[in-house]
C-alpha cells in the first residue's frame, strides 16, 4: 500500500489486542494501527515492544466512544478489529452458554455498542468457528447490518494464508463503503512444520537454548519420556503398550481424544495451537523427532510469529502459563496480515470507482 492509493490517512484500533498479532499483520500489510487495548497487562510488553502502536490496559467495557475516536485522532477513515476472547465460544463451553449481557459473553456486545457509538468505516472481527451458533454473534451482524454496513463473514483455514497450522477461524469483515470479503488464498500448499521450525536448534525436555530463552521445552515425567520416546509422528496413544496408557484414555470416554500425547508430523501444517501448546499430555504438541513437547518460540513461530518476535523483559523469567495463553490466543500474524489485505484491497476498490 502507498500513499497514492488512498486520498485520505487511515488508522486502526485494535480491541482485545493481546500480544499483538493482529496488530502486527496489519502493520506488515501496510494498515497503522495506533492503539491497542486488552486488559491482560503481561501483554504490553510484546505489544509495544515489536509494534509502534501503544498498549491500553482496559475493561472494554468501560471504554467509550469518545476514547476510541480520540485514539483515531484526525484520520478520515477509521478502522475497528478486534478478538473478543473465544472460550465461550469454545466447543468446551457450549454447555455454559448464556445470551446475556454480562461476563464474557458480554464482550461481542461491547464491540457491538463501539460500533455503534463511534461510528468506524471498516469493522473486523477473528473467532472460533463456533461463535455463528450462539444468538450474541447473530446480534452482532444485525446491529452492524442496521447500522448501514455491509457484513461478510465465513470459517477460514489459515493454513491457505501462510500460517503453518491447521487454525479454522471465523472471520467477519464490514464495510460502510459496500460489499467486502476475505481475499482468496495465498499460500494454495500450506507451509508445513518442517519448513516452519525444522531449522530450530535440538535442545531437551526441561531445557532451554542459551540464545532464546523462549525455546524452552516443558519437563517431562519419567513416564511421559517413556511415552514420547515410543510415539510417532501422527500416531495416537493407541499405539503404546497397555502399561503406558493413561487410567483416563482406558475409559470409556477418554477413547475419543486419540490426538493427545502426540507428535507433530513434519510434512503437514501443525495442529491449532492453544493455551497449553507447550505440554506433550494437552494435544499434538510432541516434536516430530525430539523426545520433547514443542517450545514456546516453536509455539509462537506456527503462529506465524517472526522469530525475533520479544514476548518478555530479558531479566524475566519465563513462565509457561503466561506466555501459552499470550500465544495460544493471538491472532495469527499471517492470518493477521491477510484480513488487512482484503481490507487494504476493498478500499483500493472503492477509491478506483
Amino acid at each position: 500500500m502507498t500513499s497514492d492509493d488512498y486520498p485520505v490517512n487511515l488508522a486502526c484500533v485494535d480491541l482485545f489486542c493481546g500480544a499483538g498479532g493482529l496488530t502486527h499483520g496489519f502493520t506488515l500489510e501496510g494498515i497503522p494501527v495506533v492503539a491497542g487495548i486488552d486488559l491482560d497487562p503481561t501483554c504490553r510488553f510484546p505489544y509495544e515492544t515489536n509494534n509502534t502502536a501503544k498498549f491500553l490496559k482496559r475493561d472494554i467495557s468501560q471504554v467509550t466512544a469518545e476514547d476510541i475516536n480520540e485514539l483515531f485522532g484526525n484520520s478520515e477513515l477509521k478502522i475497528l478489529a478486534g478478538c473478543a476472547p473465544c472460550q465461550p465460544f469454545s466447543t468446551y463451553a457450549q454447555r455454559y452458554e448464556s445470551d446475556g449481557i454480562d461476563g464474557k459473553w458480554g464482550l461481542l456486545y461491547q464491540f457491538g455498542r463501539l460500533v455503534r457509538e463511534s461510528h468506524p468505516d471498516v469493522i473486523t472481527m477473528e473467532n472460533v468457528p463456533t461463535v455463528v451458533r450462539h444468538q450474541v454473534f447473530h446480534d452482532f451482524v444485525t446491529e452492524l447490518q442496521n447500522l448501514g454496513y455491509h457484513v461478510w463473514y465465513d470459517v477460514v483455514d489459515s493454513s491457505l494464508y501462510g500460517v503453518p497450522q491447521s487454525r479454522r477461524r471465523m472471520v467477519l469483515l464490514a464495510s460502510r463503503f459496500g460489499e467486502i470479503r476475505m481475499i482468496a488464498p495465498t499460500h494454495p500448499k500450506p507451509i508445513t512444520v518442517e519448513e516452519a521450525i525444522g531449522n530450530m536448534p535440538a535442545i531437551e525436555a526441561g531445557a532451554s537454548h542459551p540464545d532464546d530463552k523462549l525455546h524452552i521445552a516443558s519437563t517431562l515425567s519419567d513416564k511421559n519420556l517413556q511415552r514420547i520416546r515410543i510415539s510417532k509422528p501422527g500416531g495416537t496413544w493407541r499405539d503404546w503398550p497397555e502399561h503406558l496408557r493413561a487410567d483416563c484414555h482406558k475409559a470409556k470416554t477418554g477413547k475419543t481424544y486419540p490426538s493427545v500425547y502426540g507428535r507433530m508430523e513434519w510434512e503437514k501444517p501443525s495442529p491449532t495451537m492453544t493455551t497449553q501448546c507447550y505440554g506433550f499430555g494437552n494435544g499434538r504438541f510432541g516434536h516430530p523427532e525430539q523426545d520433547r513437547a514443542i517450545s514456546l518460540r516453536e509455539a509462537a513461530i506456527l503462529q506465524s510469529f517472526p522469530k525475533d518476535y520479544a514476548f518478555l523483559p530479558e531479566e524475566d523469567q519465563v513462565s509457561f502459563k503466561a506466555l501459552g495463553r499470550m500465544i495460544g490466543n493471538a491472532v495469527p500474524v499471517e492470518l493477521g496480515r491477510a484480513i488487512a489485505k482484503s481490507i487494504t484491497t476493498h478500499l483500493s476498490a472503492v477509491n478506483s470507482n
